[in-house]
């Protein structure tokens, strides 16, 4: 064997690469393993220990510290570890608005609304989207005029084509995205989250970032989502704002009296309702009386009483002003910049009434409403504020962009606070700002701190504020100072950034995971290894010995280069086992036939290897050209499975071919006898003789009726059972202490989702239900989840459960995953065509290949609708489902390419490759059946290993699975009597033209 060193030399290289990629592990598991030793079961000190170790160097030799260890150990996937998992969008129609000043142009505004209704509908480029309708809406429009500035003047002229004013905005949203991604990751940095994983969705708007061990969902959210806009403001005091909340009550109960609003809770402020009788514990003068037309909710609070007040009253009802009782005994407004409160509940619906046109137009330009940003210590009550616009050009008296550096920290009360460092312009412009509000000893103002359109505080200022250092105090724990400090220091989103999809796994979930994945791998490892060793003898050692080097370097491989191993990966490399096996069977099946004629071992191991290559190199072609497709447009789980199957692919290639053939030759020199069989499979699958080509139209037939059968239980079912990442929504994986009824659950649900009713499935056990919902999936509203969720929540009440995962899909991006799933089989098609046309310069190998993959999809899909309901598993179809199609055809690929193989070759040998009609079917049925023994034993060998998977790999693969045996066996079918005959066929409808 030529090339005998380099193959050495290059294992020898491959092995000491993902021993040291490896190794990490190892070390980061010691220290691991020494601090719960010293914890005991204390799980702070635990924490408290690695803290310690993070810069102690652990790695003798190389001297890399625990941090920098842990960093390059194995990277679990969120479903391994617990996380969550975050889809951001940035909004390019807010870019294009701040770019232009925000115009109030109807034709203008008209366009960028359109433009995100495209992008909502799949679109893809929204800058061009908008240009496209801005000059529909405004034909002989300069856009120019909107966007020239002196600020952007270097880069736009004022005489500059629409299509110069789209490359701007082009280069400004990517700019844009580029910005954001860099604060998104300053940002995760900051809090903590070990190990995160973040890219940018090429081509889109779109951030991907993976946090594995985040629990604290809502926490994250406010992070990631939060603009940074900083702002400073002077307030109105609340005896200037009572007379127009007066005068506010007034119009909405004349308002309301004919015209009732739709007040929908959807954009509470985020803490949990309470009643309103808990106002009056709030603080121990605070109370609620009716002082000209004031009402309020004393201690005869009842239902009746507050649904006249609500009629009466409407503002009121919800919103209470801060009254106090004085000396006198008469109740009087409470001095300070809070000019009303309401419990959570209520916040949305004052929100409404303040939109309301009628009572818009009673409320000052100069004056903007605002909420505190957490509720008053120790309840459920958030704080109104009358922010005061001084500016003619709206903006605040002080920005974000005044601030240098900022720190969390505790003040004089040893109370969590953030402490901030302004610029010398900053500091010159605040302490202006604060001598001002400070001038009146008799009546000193207050200055609110803005974030992100809440308060953070609004402290009356006392004295003029010098030096440049400020503070931001208030009911706030040592956690949210450390995020708001950081959300300071990473500085604000060019664009602001919003959730549009996100999955979460508990740690519950994880560690399963891990125990079904680690379970099913390893059964599934010892079947194939007996499998081999059994049936092939002595040669089944080498492919086994082989296999554990295969392994090991697809591991290594994936470590060393950062990728994330997810459940699907575990399968993916389960599958590539199966795969290389693959490629053993194909050798010693070819080794076997020439130790048949007669030939001596080394000659027979030579030709076998020599015969069997084409039909591997040509198999797993095709399946890496899948994995390829599946990795560009698939996405999370199915990337995972994407990456461990192409990894797989290169390495078994390596490991079966390379390898084993250096250990035959190895075992040859020494006089080792090598053999392929043994006395119970040596004469088996010899002398078959199926007629595949003359039964193929008992084939057909048999195939339409299944497709028959699917099509009509499609319209039976009302469509296909579609889960949420292709119709959008949000699911949430429950799990509870006993068996649950579904339909109990929906009855209880239904009303809490908005009179909405969910769908509730058993998810793998009677105790474990999946709910799916899509209640408030279009608001975009930051507090939209906390809402959903608390609903969950007050319709499970009474129960003992854990949510033990969750997700949401936002319609966009369900869009997407629907566009991305077609183009991924269609391109897929596209190029299994181009490479069976060029491989065996026949278009009809090509379109019966095509046509084959067409009839696996619709068989697989069909077999799916027919048991949809009847299976004790969700056959949901999802991402994982169209990853199981995908390498579907990727198995009738390989088959299908063995046989085209083992055909031209039959049809060579003959010397009659322009044969036709019945002399022509025999050989190719002949072929068909020499190729017979590898088909079953490798569709065995795989069909084993997802056996087992299914079987012990969970819940959460269960359905993936199951597309995948369906199509293990679909695909042996239809390489045999569908795609062969359909090349015969179409070559006679040919030769008759």
């Amino acid at each position: 064997m030529q090339g005998k060193g380099f193959i050495k030399f290059i294992a020898i290289v491959l092995a000491i690469v993902c021993a040291y990629a490896l190794s990490f592990t190892l070390v980061a598991s010691k220290v691991e393993k020494d601090a719960k030793n010293a914890a005991k079961g204390d799980l702070a000190k635990e924490k408290a220990y690695l803290d310690s170790m993070s810069t102690v160097k652990v790695y003798p030799v190389v001297g890399f510290t625990y941090q920098e260890v842990k960093a390059k150990e194995i990277n679990l996937g969120l479903d391994l570890k617990g996380g969550m998992n975050v889809t951001m969008e940035i909004s390019l129609a807010e870019l294009v608005k701040s770019l232009a000043g925000n115009p109030t142009d109807a034709n203008f505004n008209k366009a960028v609304q359109n433009a995100q209704i495209q992008l909502n509908a799949g679109g893809k480029d929204y800058i061009k989207i908008f240009v496209d309708e801005f000059e529909k809406l405004s034909p002989g429009v300069k856009l120019a005029d909107y966007f020239s500035n002196q600020d952007n003047a270097s880069q736009l002229k004022p005489s500059a084509s629409n299509a110069e004013v789209e490359a701007f905005l082009e280069k400004e949203a990517t700019s844009a995205i580029d910005r954001s991604f860099t604060v998104l990751r300053s940002r995760i940095d900051g809090s903590g989250v070990v190990s995160p994983n973040m890219q940018k969705q090429e081509g889109s708007n779109r951030i991907l970032i993976e946090m594995p061990g985040v629990q604290d969902q809502e926490r994250m959210a406010k992070l990631l989502q939060g603009s940074a806009e900083l702002q400073f403001w002077q307030v109105y005091q609340v005896q200037e704002v009572a007379p127009l909340l007066e005068n506010i009550n007034k119009i909405l109960a004349a308002t309301l009296k004919t015209d009732a609003p739709a007040t929908k809770d959807t954009t509470a402020a985020p803490a949990a309702g309470g009643k309103l009788a808990g106002l009056e514990k709030s603080a121990t003068k605070d109370t609620t009386a009716k002082g000209g037309k004031l009402a309020g909710l004393g201690k005869k609070d009842s239902t009746a009483v507050r649904a006249e007040l609500a009629k009466s009253n409407p503002l009121y009802a919800v919103l209470n002003l801060p009254i106090y009782q004085g000396e006198n005994g008469q109740q009087q407004l409470m001095p300070g910049a809070v000019v009303g409160m309401s419990l959570q509940k209520d916040t949305a619906k004052v929100n409404n009434y303040l939109k309301l046109p009628e009572v818009a137009a009673s409320i000052p330009s100069t004056m903007k409403f605002m909420w505190s940003v957490k509720p008053r210590e120790g309840s459920r009550i958030f704080e109104l504020y009358a922010i005061k616009v001084v500016s003619a050009d709206g903006k605040p008296d002080l920005g974000g962009d005044a601030i240098s550096d900022s720190k969390d920290d505790f003040d004089q009360h040893n109370k969590p606070e953030v402490t901030m460092y302004m610029t010398s312009e900053g500091a010159a412009k605040w302490k202006k700002i604060t001598a001002e509000a400070a001038a009146d000893p008799n009546n000193k103002k207050s200055i609110a701190i803005v974030l992100d359109n809440q308060v953070y505080s609004a402290p009356t200022v006392q004295n003029e504020i010098a030096g440049g250092v400020s503070s931001i105090t208030g009911n706030f724990t040592q956690t949210d100072t450390k995020d708001l400090s950081n959300i300071l220091k990473a500085g604000k989103l060019p664009a602001p950034a919003r959730i549009a999809g996100s999955y979460v796994v508990g740690p519950t979930l994880g560690a399963k995971a891990i125990h079904d994945g680690l379970i099913s791998f390893v059964i599934a490892f010892i079947v194939i290894l007996i499998f081999m060793a059994l049936y092939y003898h002595r040669a089944g050692w080498v492919a086994n010995f082989a296999l554990l080097i295969n392994l090991f370097f697809i591991i290594g491989i994936l470590v060393s280069l950062g990728a994330v191993l997810t459940l699907p990966g575990i399968a993916g490399i389960v599958l590539t086992i199966g795969l290389s096996v693959d490629a053993n069977i194909l050798i010693f099946e070819r080794v076997r036939e020439e130790l048949a004629h007669g030939k001596n071992t080394a000659t027979a191991i030579k030709e076998g290897f020599k015969h069997a290559m084409p039909s591997i190199i040509d198999s797993n072609v095709t399946l890496f050209i899948l994995g390829a497709i599946l990795y560009v447009f698939g996405s999370g789980p199915v990337q995972g499975f994407a990456t461990t199957l192409c990894i797989g692919i290169l390495s078994s290639l390596f490991a079966a071919v390379a390898i084993s053939r250096v250990v035959f030759e190895s075992l040859l020199n020494r006089k080792i006898d090598v053999s392929f069989d043994n006395s119970l499979t040596r004469n088996a699958f010899k002398n078959l003789a199926f007629n595949f080509v003359g039964r193929r139209k008992i084939y057909y037939i048999i195939s339409t009726i299944i497709i028959i059968a699917g099509i009509g239980m499609y319209f039976k079912n009302g469509g296909l059972n579609l889960g949420v990442d292709f119709k959008g929504g949000r699911t949430y994986l429950v799990h509870f202490d006993k068996a649950v009824s579904t339909e109990d659950l929906k009855t209880k649900l239904n009303p809490v989702f908005g009179n909405e009713t969910p769908e509730v499935k058993t998810a793998g056990e009677d105790s474990q239900v999946k709910i799916t919902t899509t209640f408030h999936i279009e608001d975009q509203d930051i507090k939209t989840d906390k809402v959903v969720e608390d609903a969950l929540n007050k319709g499970l009440a009474g129960s003992k459960y854990e949510i033990v995962s969750s997700q949401k899909v936002t319609p966009i991006i369900a869009s997407d995953i629907v566009n991305g799933a077609f183009y991924a089989v269609l391109i897929s098609c596209l190029f299994m065509f181009i490479y069976i046309v060029v491989r065996f310069k026949k278009w009809q190998y090509g379109l019966g290949a095509v046509i084959a993959l067409f009839h696996d999809v619709l068989m697989v899909l069909s077999f799916y609708t027919i048991l949809d309901g009847i299976m004790p598993f969700s056959l949901e179809i999802g991402q994982d489902f169209i990853a199981a199609i995908l390498t579907v055809m990727g198995y009738t690929m390989t088959e299908t390419v063995v046989v085209f193989d083992r055909i031209r070759e039959k049809l060579k040998e003959s010397g009659k490759e322009d044969l036709h009609g019945e002399e022509r079917n025999n050989l190719i049925n002949f072929a068909l059946n020499s190729t017979l023994s590898r088909t079953i034993l490798t569709s065995l060998t795989v069909f084993f290993v997802l056996l087992v998977i299914f079987i012990f790999g969970g819940d959460s693969i269960r359905g993936f699975i199951f597309a995948l045996l369906i199509g293990r066996i679909i695909g042996t079918y239809s390489s045999l009597c569908i795609s062969t005959p359909i090349v015969i066929d179409l070559g006679s409808s040919a030769e008759k033209k």
